[in-house]
């Protein structure tokens, strides 16, 4: 089985670097690593210091660059890690036996053990602690029926991809809200969606070259409207969701934390219900905010 992890990046080259390094402590090696960039400040020296890995260059937004490693592959799995995620050594290993063991898998998706997401960020030697103190299940190769595939790191079959034509969704720009279930869920519909207990990871949530709040808002109202009209995303989840956001902005915009642009997002959610109102449901208007 040929395995090969891919990473899309922009604007955070630093980052890249130390992701890449913690790749090096993986037991099974990747086949083939694949960065998509847009341009050589995203990648720094890397070219010129890791030669075994293929450089990408391709046109901004998250699922663009995506597409671009989907094309470019030759693997049985692609794992999509984010620039800014931390595997533990195991992972690959893991992930390997999982898709073996299980052919009728489509897409896997690890276990995040800390999620800087969903605070202030995680900086690598903390996320290398957290890593170095984890206890990995009684059973690693476990896995459990999941709901998608979360982006930070989840991995597919590639030959299911090819015969399929499933691709990431370019009309969801930018940072593309929400494009992993999309994605992934599309997918599902020829196959399991599994989570993997045994292969582990830290997400740092690093916030630099994030999309701006303005434009995030909006993606978080319009893109689970619009994927729920896909199909891809039910209307249970699609109308909670895009509720959700925006009362936590609502509620938070009057103490933001210092790492969330809590009004811009507040503002760009009205405007998305503005759109919305006017039955627009167009996910590349974000660029234009």
């Amino acid at each position: 089985m040929r395995l090969a992890v891919g990473i899309a990046t922009r604007g955070r080259a630093a980052i890249l670097a130390e992701t890449i390094a913690e790749l090096a402590s993986q037991t099974r090696a990747a086949d083939e690593l694949l960065i998509s960039h847009v341009g050589p400040e995203d990648v720094g020296d890397l070219p010129h210091h890791r030669p075994d890995i293929r450089f990408l260059c391709t046109t901004p937004g998250l699922p663009r660059q995506r597409n671009a490693i989907l094309e470019a592959t030759e693997a049985d799995i692609l794992l999509f890690l984010d620039d800014d995620f931390f595997p533990a050594p195991p992972y690959l290993a893991v992930l390997e036996r999982v898709f073996a063991a299980h052919p009728h898998c489509v897409v896997a998706t690890g276990t995040v053990i800390a999620d800087g997401a969903k605070g202030p960020g995680i900086a690598p030697a903390e996320a290398r602690a957290l890593l170095a103190a984890d206890r990995p299940p009684h059973d690693p190769l476990a896995v459990a029926p999941h709901f998608n595939g979360y982006g930070c790191n989840m991995a597919v079959r590639m030959d299911v991809v090819r015969r399929t034509g499933i691709r990431v969704d370019e009309r969801l720009p930018l940072y593309a809200w929400y494009e992993d279930i999309d994605f992934t869920r599309a997918l599902g519909r020829h196959g399991a969606i599994l989570r993997l207990a045994g292969a582990r990871g830290v997400h740092l949530g690093v916030k630099q070259a994030r999309t701006a709040g303005l434009r995030l808002g909006y993606s978080q109202v319009i893109n689970p409207i619009y994927l729920a009209r896909k199909g891809t995303f039910p209307w249970s989840h699609a109308i909670p969701s895009a509720a959700r956001h925006l009362a936590i902005n609502a509620a938070r915009s009057l103490f933001p934390e210092p790492h969330v642009d809590r009004f811009g997002r507040l503002k760009g959610n009205l405007r998305g219900l503005l759109d919305l109102a006017r039955g627009r449901v167009e996910p590349e208007r974000a660029l234009a905010l």
